[in-house]
């Protein structure tokens, strides 16, 4: 009797699966009534916290602090960490710890879901990324123990400051301070607080840089000019991104009443913070519906570009926005190679850069066309419903307070943009797009009008 042949799935598609399977999941133990704390969660909301928590955005519809007991906070905290890491990572431990040596498919979708570039790095990329996960989270959390354990006594000051620890450094955004300063406060107690603002801010920072680019500082022992193109475009990016929005921050929310009474130091720190925030973490310290029009903008821009590629970030990246703005000066200038530096760019990735930014802004445009049509207007409004769309596809988790609002399939729409900003459009095109072989015919070429 012939045997029938095996299915195996792709990285791409194991990847998204993966994901897709952790978020179940979770919303099945969220939904156990030991999780909630005050009446039954929804299993929308189960799954809409689980999918938030798994692909590291923060959207909620329901506090954290008050909504979910211990149990259920634990739960949405291995979520961001299972997310934040990448389920692969926490797979190839579980072998180990068995010990077992993952097979060459495994170690594929691994090298896939981390960012190596060969399998003979591999092994200390995961040691790496696990080792430096811990260090950072482990540092985070004793600094933010320094304020939290004078605030709440030692048990909830160390529970507080681990638990936001990891939701920082996964640029997750989840915070559990509901019960203590009112729900949805995120971190507006500490607005001028430089123990916990900082704190944030470096965990967000460093998170959001990218396994790859850790390990490469660290191989390079701090030397710029040794660094991989990589490495160079993120931290030049990010530090660009990072220096500009603060000083814009400063500039469009000098009249916010908010930071009215502040010392020009507080006013820098909620800056700083505003600045870092929207890459892609989702943690505030001022209400983000008194943000004037023009840091209203200035947020969705930066929500959009995210952080850096295999790193616990969203957005479309800041190597893909650096790789289109270099494609564009060598276009305007009529050159054919794609410089940068003294390397050169393959226009394979340009492609993938346009691929990535179009897919993206369609997605965007398409959901928020899509909630401003089934919601009603009032409850509803077209500022709030594109600022959380960013935030979702980005998976930031920053919200003008309509998430909790909106109804099921407005959910659902958010939910997608969630899993499609955190597993990634490249990635969902490669598992789920048409698969044809490749062919040696190639069609005649032909050309278009592109100038006026």
């Amino acid at each position: 009797m012939r045997k029938g042949k095996k299915i195996r799935l792709s990285e791409w598609q194991l990847l998204a699966l993966g994901f897709m399977t952790v978020i179940l999941l979770g919303s099945a133990l969220l939904c156990l009534p030991w999780a909630t704390a005050e009446g039954e969660t929804p299993y929308i909301d189960a799954l809409f916290v689980a999918t938030s928590a798994t692909c590291v955005t923060g959207l909620i519809p329901c506090d954290t602090g008050t909504h979910w007991t211990v149990f259920g906070q634990v739960v949405i905290l291995l979520l961001i960490q299972t997310g934040g890491l990448g389920f692969m990572t926490f797979v190839s431990l579980a072998v180990s710890m068995f010990g077992k040596k993952m097979g060459l498919y495994g170690k594929t979708v691994l090298l896939a879901a981390s960012g190596g570039s060969d399998f003979a790095s591999l092994k200390y990329m995961i040691k790496r990324i696990v080792l430096g996960t811990a260090l950072f989270e482990g540092i985070g959390a004793a600094l933010l123990s320094i304020r939290f354990i004078r605030d709440f006594g030692v048990g909830r000051g160390i529970y507080y400051a681990v638990f936001h620890s990891v939701s920082a450094f996964c640029n997750a955004g989840f915070d559990v301070l509901g019960g203590e300063f009112g729900k949805y406060c995120s971190l507006t107690h500490y607005a001028t607080d430089p123990i916990v603002s900082l704190t944030i801010c470096g965990l967000i920072i460093i998170g959001g840089l990218g396994f790859c680019v850790w390990s490469d500082v660290w191989d390079c022992k701090f030397r710029w000019k040794k660094l991989r193109l990589h490495s160079k475009i993120v931290l030049s990016v990010t530090g660009g991104l990072l220096l500009v929005s603060t000083i814009l921050f400063l500039i469009f929310e000098r009249n916010n009443v908010e930071t009215a009474d502040y010392t020009f130091g507080g006013k820098l720190l909620v800056a700083i913070f505003n600045a870092t925030t929207p890459r892609t973490a989702g943690f505030n310290t001022i209400d983000m519906t008194g943000l004037s029009d023009s840091g209203y903008l200035l947020t969705v821009m930066l929500m959009f570009i995210g952080g850096s590629s295999a790193s616990t970030a969203g957005g479309v990246k800041t190597n893909t926005c650096a790789v289109i703005i270099l494609g564009m000066f060598a276009a305007f200038r009529g050159r054919k190679d794609i410089e940068a530096g003294k390397k050169r760019v393959d226009h394979a990735l340009l492609a993938q850069a346009l691929a990535i930014f179009v897919s993206c802004l369609f997605l965007v445009l398409i959901a928020t066309l899509a909630i401003c049509t089934i919601e009603p207007d009032a409850s509803a409004p077209f500022r709030a419903v594109l600022f959380e769309t960013v935030s979702a596809l980005g998976t930031v988790g920053l919200s003008l307070s309509l998430t909790p609002t909106l109804g099921v399939i407005s959910k659902l729409i958010l939910i997608f943009l969630m899993y499609a900003g955190r597993v990634g459009i490249l990635t969902l095109a490669l598992a789920f797009g048409e698969n044809r072989s490749v062919s040696n015919i190639r069609k005649p070429m032909d050309d278009t009008i592109l100038v006026g």
